[in-house]
């Protein structure tokens, strides 16, 4: 899977915002999350649904 595929838009779901893989959980959120200094092993801890290239793919959008 391309890195960007991950990211999907949705104009019925999050408002239309760029997404992961479809999920609830926003491109946004994740880089709030980085900003906020947490750990990438944090992060997929607190969202388990994620994948390690999820964060990559946020960061490259």
């Amino acid at each position: 899977m391309e890195l960007l595929e991950r990211i999907t838009v949705n104009t019925k779901q999050c408002g239309g915002r760029p997404c992961i893989r479809g999920m609830r959980i926003r491109v946004s959120d994740i880089l709030d999350l980085l900003a906020a200094v947490l750990t990438r092993e944090a992060i997929l801890k607190e969202l388990p649904d994620l994948e390690e290239e999820d964060i990559d793919a946020a960061i490259a959008a």
